[in-house]
């Protein structure tokens, strides 16, 4: 329970520095994020004078409705439940937090708005959750077509500049190309700064913690046989590299097959021989 409450608490103050990041920097500036927080951006700028109620928190919501069923059913329950709290949270705040533009300067708003969002995102990633929307989508994407989380959320940020430049003008989505970028590298940092991660896994239950990661990462891994230096007890080793985008979702099957496992996630300078690369 103790875990539980201080994981939701970064989740809420997680939520809390994107929606300043993007109340006080990107949405003043008309300067787009990336994700489904972008695409939210997107939709109420254009129908704004339409339907002036649909803001960019409301459209947040609607948007991740449907990917919170699918997570629920394939991700579990913690997992669903932290990631859109974040969701709901940060609709929250973007309504309650003020409007207010800080800085007429589009690259001081591009930058500062994408760092700060960005470590609200890097926070609520290393407490466990994710943001939802395109994190969800990214992830059930690579389970089904073998391809990494990394490039469906390239493929999706690249249509939210292509579609900014369209509608709003070329130099919106150059500065747009700025934010996004920015915020990568902050997620990078605050969340995992390394692209490849080896994970070594000790458990009891080593088959069923095989089946289940082969069954949501399309990842192979190698079975070592292991036993406890001090109780002596005879348990299995799993070995795994991962990309960073895969971290969260290993962390939640090792949780729910083994919470009693043992696991120690490094840094991997490289890799040789057959791993897909994002």
């Amino acid at each position: 329970m103790k875990k539980m409450m201080k994981t939701f608490a970064v989740v809420v103050l997680g939520a809390f520095i994107s929606a300043v990041g993007m109340n006080l920097f990107l949405i003043p500036a008309d300067v787009y994020s990336g994700g489904f927080t972008g695409l939210a951006q997107l939709l109420s700028r254009l129908l704004q004078g339409h339907i002036p109620f649909l803001s960019t928190g409301v459209f947040l919501v609607l948007l991740n409705l449907p990917i919170a069923v699918i997570a629920w059913l394939i991700f579990g329950k913690m997992f669903t439940i932290y990631s859109f709290s974040s969701v709901g949270l940060m609709t929250l705040f973007l309504e309650v937090v003020p409007i207010v533009q800080v800085s007429e300067d589009m690259l001081l708003n591009a930058v500062f708005g994408g760092v700060i969002a960005a470590a609200g995102v890097g926070i609520t990633l290393r407490a466990g959750a994710s943001t939802g929307g395109l994190d969800v989508i990214a992830m059930l994407m690579s389970r089904a077509r073998g391809k990494s989380v990394g490039s469906y959320s390239f493929i999706f940020n690249g249509m939210i500049v292509l579609a900014t430049g369209a509608l709003l003008g070329w130099e919106q989505a150059l500065y747009t190309i700025v934010s996004i970028y920015v915020m990568s590298v902050v997620i990078d940092k605050l969340y995992t700064a390394q692209s490849k991660l080896t994970a070594m896994i000790v458990t009891s239950k080593g088959e069923e913690m095989a089946k289940a990661i082969q069954s949501q990462l399309i990842r192979g891994m190698t079975h070592i046989p292991a036993r406890g230096a001090f109780s002596h007890e005879e348990k299995d080793m799993l070995m795994i590299v991962i990309s960073r985008y895969e971290l969260i979702p290993l962390q939640h099957i090792i949780n729910t097959v083994d919470p009693k496992a043992f696991t120690n996630i490094v840094q991997t300078v490289d890799v040789v021989g057959l791993f897909r690369k994002d």
